[in-house]
Order: C-alpha cells, then sequence, then structure tokens
C-alpha cells in the first residue's frame, strides 16, 4: 500500500480518534464523523446507515445529501445497493450506480448527481451494525487502496458503535446490547428457566481501536502472536499420540499461527492506525463474513478454526476473558456458540438453562443437558453476538424461544407460567405411587431414560418404575482416551446400586453418526445417520463389544442383567451380537466370575426392515424397544436435525400409528415384551395413542412420567382406539384433530 494512503489513513484516524474523545452526543457525533470522512477522502458524499430493526436501514447522518432526508431515508435489507451491501456483507463500489444491479432512486436523497458509489459493511463479529457509503460525481470506480482504507473506517466505527458513542433519539441510535430481544431458536429440552447471561467464551470488547503510534503497536502483535505459537506448539506436543483429528485441529491452528498472510494483513492494518487488537478482530470480522458465504464444509472449519485462534490472540492482547466459575452467578443460563459434554458436566446441575447458537437436537450436550433436566434451546442465530454476561434471560424449551433483556410485561407473564407449571408438579407428585392403569383397565408400565449418575435420583422422584433405557455412551464421550473395563465395571454397579430391585436396560455403545469419540479415528461419511454407526460398529469392533459386554457382566455380579443393542436393522446382526454375549457368559464362567441371575438380550426397532424380520427373530428376541426418534425419520424420510423438514411429519401420522400396530402384533404373536422409547413418548397425548396402538412400556425422560402419567390415569384406550379407526376409515392422513377433538370433549 503506497506511503502516502497510509499517512492519509492514520490522519483519518487520528480525527477519529479526537471524536471518540469528545463530549459530543450521538447524532452531533455522527454528522462529525460524515463531514470529516468526506473532507479527508475529498469525496462530495459520505453517508452513514445504521440498522434500526433485523430487517430495515435507516440514513442517520450524511455530508453531502440531502439534510432533509436523514432519518427518513429507509431501506430493506437487500433493497437497493445499500441494502445489498448490508444483506451480503460485501463491498459494492461501481463507477455509475444508477446502472447498476439493484440499484434504487431515493429521491428525497438528491443523489442523482452523483455517479460513483462505494459501499463498505459496518459489521463487528458477524454482527452487521449498518453501511459506511461514499459517492461522488466523477464516474470511476474506487481504487483497491480507497477501498482498504475505508474498509478500515467501518472497522472503527463499528467498535465505536459497540462502545456507545452513537446513542441518541430513534430505533437506529439505540444503544446496543440494552434493547429487549426476542430469539428463536429449536427446543431441544423441555423446561422453562429465568436468570442471567453467563457467556462460556465471554466476548473481547476493543477499547482502543485506533492506535497512535504502530511501531509499539506491530511490536505488541509480533508478542501476542509468538506466544499463542508457543502456546499452539504446546498442545501439539502434550496431544502427540493421540486423537488423530484433534491432532488435525492443532495443526491448522498451527497452520494459521504462523500464516505469513495472516499477519500481513494485520501489520498493514496497524500501519493504517488501527490498534493491535483492532487489526486483530477486523481480520476475525471478515473470516466470520466469509464462513456465513462458504457452502463446503471444510472450508467452514477452517474459517472457524481461525475464528477461535483469533480470539485466543484477542484475549492474549487484551486480558480480557480469563474467567472463573466461581464468579457464576446464583442463577446462571449458559449462553455459548456450541458445548461439548465434557465442558457440560463441569457446570452441572448449577446451571438454570443453556442457549446455543448451533447445536443440534441429538447432540451430546442435548443428552446432557436432558440428564441433568435443563431447559435447552439450540440453534439461536446471534445469541453470541447480542448477549453480553450478566444479562437478564427467560428461557422457554418448550417452544424454543430466548427472552434476552425482557421488558417487565413477559417476565411477568414468564413467571406465571412458571408457577402453573410448578402447581402441575405437584399434582403430578401426588400420582407419584399411583400404578398406571387406564379406565378400561389397561396397565401401562412407564420408565425412564437415563445416561448419567445424576439422572438415578430420578427413579424414585418421578416415579418411574424402572430404567427403559441407560445410555451407555455417555462413559466413552466425556473422556479422552478409552475406558478402562475396571473403570465402566464401577460405574455399571453405581447404576445397578441406585437401581435397587427396579429393572435397568443397558443400552450397548451407540456411537457413530453425530456421537463421535474423540479417540476414535473418525470416519467422513456423506450420511453418517444411514452409516457405520451403533451395532455396525460393535460388529466391526469386536474387542470393545467384548469389553463392554464382560464390565456389565461383572457390574450384575449375580443380579439380574439386562442388555440392549441399538440399531439392529436385520436379523442376523442381533444373531451375531446374541453369538457375542454367550460367548463372554462362557469366557466369565470359566474365569470363575458370579453370572448374571437372570440375562436378558434384547434389540432396538429403529429401522422399518427389522419390523418385517422373519417371525424368528421374533422369537428368539427377548425384547425389543422400538426407537421411535430414529425410526421416525427413518420412515418419512425426514432427517429430524433438518429445520427444513422434521416438522413436517407428525407422530401421529395414520400411516405410522398403523405401523407401531403392525410391530405390536407381531409381538403378540411371539409373546415377546415390548416398549417405545424416545421424545413421542414423553408426549402426554402421542403416548396415549400409543398406548391405544397396543403398547403397554413407555421409556421417556424422568420429568414427562407425571404428564403421561395423568392423562394415562383419567382415559380410556378404547374409546381412543376407535377414533383412530374412525380417522383411517376416513382417509385422514393425522389422527390428531380428532383426539385433541374427544380430548376437550372429556375436559
Amino acid at each position: 500500500m503506497a506511503d502516502g494512503t497510509e499517512t492519509e489513513s492514520r490522519k483519518l484516524l487520528g480525527r477519529l480518534r479526537e471524536e471518540m474523545a469528545s463530549e459530543a452526543a450521538g447524532q452531533e457525533r455522527l454528522d462529525r464523523i460524515t463531514h470529516l470522512i468526506a473532507d479527508s477522502i475529498h469525496r462530495e458524499v459520505c453517508s452513514i446507515y445504521l440498522f434500526r430493526d433485523d430487517e430495515t436501514l435507516e440514513l442517520c447522518a450524511t455530508e453531502g445529501l440531502s439534510p432533509e432526508s436523514v432519518h427518513k431515508t429507509r431501506l430493506r435489507l437487500g433493497e437497493g445497493l445499500v441494502g445489498r451491501v448490508a444483506k451480503s456483507g460485501k463491498v459494492v463500489n461501481t463507477a455509475d450506480a444508477p446502472s447498476s444491479k439493484g440499484f434504487r432512486f431515493m429521491p428525497e436523497t438528491g443523489e442523482e448527481k452523483y455517479s460513483s458509489f462505494l459501499g463498505v459493511p459496518v459489521q463487528r463479529l458477524g454482527e452487521k451494525l449498518g453501511v459506511l457509503v461514499v459517492q461522488s460525481r466523477d464516474a470511476r470506480e474506487f481504487s483497491a487502496d480507497e477501498v482498504y482504507a475505508l474498509e478500515v473506517v467501518a472497522m472503527v466505527l463499528a467498535e465505536m458503535a459497540e462502545l456507545g458513542a452513537f446513542v441518541g433519539e430513534g430505533a437506529a441510535l439505540s444503544p446496543l446490547h440494552q434493547q429487549s430481544v426476542l430469539l428463536r431458536g429449536g427446543p431441544a429440552q423441555e423446561g422453562s428457566a429465568e436468570g442471567h447471561v453467563w457467556l462460556h467464551e465471554p466476548r473481547v470488547v476493543v477499547t482502543n481501536p485506533i492506535a497512535e503510534d504502530p511501531h509499539s503497536e506491530r511490536e505488541r502483535l509480533t508478542e501476542a502472536v509468538e506466544e499463542l505459537r508457543v502456546g499452539v506448539d504446546k498442545m501439539l506436543e502434550i496431544s502427540q499420540g493421540g486423537d488423530k483429528d484433534q491432532l488435525k485441529v492443532l495443526e491448522a491452528y498451527r497452520m494459521f499461527a504462523n500464516s505469513k498472510g495472516w499477519m500481513r494483513r494485520m501489520e498493514e492494518d496497524i500501519a493504517l492506525g488501527l490498534s493491535a487488537e483492532a487489526a486483530v478482530e477486523k481480520e476475525q470480522s471478515q473470516a466470520r463474513a466469509r464462513m456465513e458465504q462458504v457452502t463446503d464444509p471444510y472450508l467452514r472449519e477452517r474459517l472457524a478454526d481461525l475464528d477461535d485462534l483469533s480470539n485466543r490472540l484477542l484475549r492474549i492482547l487484551t486480558g480480557q476473558g480469563k474467567t472463573d466459575s466461581a464468579d457464576l452467578p446464583p442463577d446462571p443460563i449458559l449462553v455459548a456458540r456450541n458445548i461439548g459434554p465434557g465442558d457440560l458436566l463441569e457446570y452441572g446441575r448449577s446451571l438454570k438453562g443453556i442457549v446455543l447458537e448451533e447445536g443440534s437436537v441429538g447432540s451430546h450436550a442435548t443428552i446432557v443437558a436432558r440428564a441433568l433436566a435443563i431447559p435447552l434451546v439450540v440453534h439461536v442465530g446471534r445469541i453470541t453476538t447480542e448477549a453480553l454476561n450478566g444479562d437478564h434471560v427467560l428461557v422457554d424449551g418448550d417452544h424454543g424461544v430466548v427472552h434476552l433483556r425482557p421488558e417487565d410485561t413477559v417476565v411477568s407473564a414468564f413467571r406465571d407460567k412458571i408457577a402453573m407449571q410448578a402447581k402441575a408438579q405437584e399434582r403430578y407428585t401426588s400420582i407419584r405411587e399411583t400404578p398406571t392403569v387406564t379406565q378400561d383397565g389397561a396397565r401401562i408400565n412407564l420408565v425412564m431414560n437415563a445416561g448419567l449418575m445424576a439422572d438415578l435420583p430420578s427413579l424414585e422422584t418421578s416415579g418411574a418404575e424402572g430404567v427403559g433405557l441407560f445410555r451407555t455412551e455417555l462413559q466413552f464421550l466425556v473422556r479422552n482416551k478409552m475406558p478402562k473395563r475396571l473403570e465402566l465395571v464401577t460405574q455399571y454397579q453405581r447404576v445397578l446400586d441406585a437401581a435397587g430391585d427396579k429393572r435397568v436396560v443397558f443400552r450397548t455403545l451407540d456411537i457413530g453418526s453425530d456421537k463421535v469419540l474423540p479417540y476414535m479415528k473418525h470416519v467422513a461419511e456423506p450420511n453418517p445417520a444411514l452409516g457405520w454407526r451403533a451395532i455396525r460398529v460393535g460388529l466391526d469392533k469386536r474387542g470393545v463389544m467384548r469389553m463392554q459386554l464382560q464390565a456389565l457382566i461383572r457390574a450384575a455380579n449375580g443380579r439380574p442383567l439386562t442388555v440392549m443393542f441399538p440399531f439392529v436393522a436385520q436379523a442376523e446382526e442381533y444373531r451375531e451380537a446374541r453369538w457375542e454375549v454367550n460367548k463372554t457368559i462362557e469366557r466369565e464362567k470359566r474365569l470363575g466370575h458370579a453370572l448374571p441371575e437372570t440375562l436378558e438380550v434384547g434389540a432396538m426397532l429403529e429401522t422399518p426392515s427389522l419390523a418385517f424380520a422373519p417371525q424368528k427373530f421374533f422369537d428368539e428376541v427377548d425384547f425389543i424397544s422400538i426407537g421411535g426418534n430414529d425410526l421416525k425419520q427413518f420412515f418419512f424420510a425426514a432427517d429430524r436435525e433438518n429445520e427444513l423438514v422434521r416438522r413436517r411429519y407428525d407422530s401421529l401420522n395414520v400411516s405410522f400409528l398403523t405401523f407401531i400396530e403392525s410391530i405390536v402384533e407381531r409381538c403378540d404373536i411371539s409373546e415377546t415384551p415390548l416398549s417405545f422409547c424416545g421424545e413421542d413418548a414423553g408426549r402426554p397425548v402421542e403416548a396415549l395413542c400409543l398406548a391405544a396402538m397396543g403398547l403397554r412400556t413407555l421409556s421417556m425422560r424422568p420429568a414427562s412420567i407425571g404428564p403421561v402419567k395423568s392423562l394415562l390415569l383419567r382415559s380410556n384406550l378404547q374409546e381412543v382406539r376407535k377414533i383412530i379407526a374412525d380417522a383411517r376409515h376416513r382417509g385422514d392422513q393425522s389422527v390428531r384433530p380428532a383426539v385433541m377433538e374427544w380430548l376437550r370433549n372429556q375436559a
């Protein structure tokens, strides 16, 4: 970059620094800034547009356009060249604006006499704040140096906005991170919680975006980058011989940390007048903007690596973000982009709620949140850029809604809802010991899902009659290396001890798909949900399967033992796994270990194919558990992680209920015990219909047992079955409307 441009840019940023230090009000400061930018770069027009809401930009200050248009001219996101810049996050540079695609003439501004147009996004770490525009009469594109200099200025404007430099009257000049915000996501764990934000990775606030001495800033950057490189090298050294995927990430970190291009761009930003941390954040913001546009998973991961590395570098430069769990507020709502099961377990039950910008309904974090009964909402866009530590927040895990800095009326209504839920729980407690017998005399066995020792107290408090599914993979997922057999024996003993005389169904290791062990080589698959997972991994990794079976047998130590294999797609897979059980029993007998008093070995029916297995399979298997979550997504060919399709298909679809009924009939012929495990088992209306189809054991999260039991106790399954039969006869797609109408009439 030319020295002259660097000098002019430093002068401009110096004048901006003076404006930051002035006592001017927000509007006055904006007016001065547009004037000094236009004056410094010798252009007739400089305008600043800021967002007044998520979809609308407002002209907040201008030098050169009609003053009367300020706070009156507004553009929708994507409308005109300004809206295009805001929506894409990319620069628009044209010599002939009126002829450019998307141009919209705003007559009140008087801009028709200006031909050239340069629009630069004002954004900070993915948060879009507005657009900086310069225009001139002469028809020519702005040079690369001019564009670069204006990007640096836009960066400083973003930091000034973050620091509250433009606060004034009107929505567009309202202070950031102080307004009430409603954010929507996806419900992953039900429940409601009120508390205060605790950021898992606190955001760094750059308080000195402009520097006076480029030389000292370059030295600060060099020292910080060197400290970063040493830190990455140490992490690599510690991880040698460990998980290969983790090593790949660290190698990517080292590549970026040693990138000459990354360093050169930050040094150029400093030469133009930015501080070291502002230069880092500018590169980070641009990386995040590129990440939004990239669809290739590999490139997105690499940009995410750069983003994480930038955060580390910012913390080194500023000393910010070093938090201690001792600083947790008394009612913490955890906010994060994503979080692993190990980190979440460290927080434990201290959390009142969890809000994730990414995450999924089937992730490890979701499994842990359900085990700890903590309300969780996932896919909440902007939450990590919008929320600040200590913000008041309401989490509605039932509907996937988050109220950040809520207004008093919202808080009052939310607290009323929590109070009503508490009253309902009191009512459920009163029927905890009551057997679940419907009005027509059907006895339904309600059991719970578990995966942690923390779940087991719920056996007593929820009224569950046993554990219908104990997820054994969590002990594998939260570790950095394969657990030893003795560790598993101890864990399983504790589970059986806590359950007492109640039955526990241990599901063998269900990994693959979205559950990737950090120490097992990850196999890239085009569709992992249909790939190498669960029993398929177990049959290919027989050593791991045998170790787990040995641990379960030794933990039982003469007590009854129930084992279930997940994701069985065909009878032969079950037979091979059963052969491994028998072989392990024989080996334990030879070694003199106590054998289980009784042994049941079952299969999870999660694929439609197993429902059509030969009748001989139903005769052989000790029991079957329908894995409703996976079975439904395969039945409807609708990925339950895909928000575009997962809500299109109803569990009370006539076709699905008819399919469930056919499985019940096949099990009845062989007198094979059958249960249903999954989210639908814990939804009262769905549970009622499943029971009407003939299911007599339902396995669900502990908190769902009360509501399900309450509805079953006052329902007649024969009447519900008739309603379903009538809907089927009419050709209805779903029985939900008819069942809901019947329930309303029963009230």
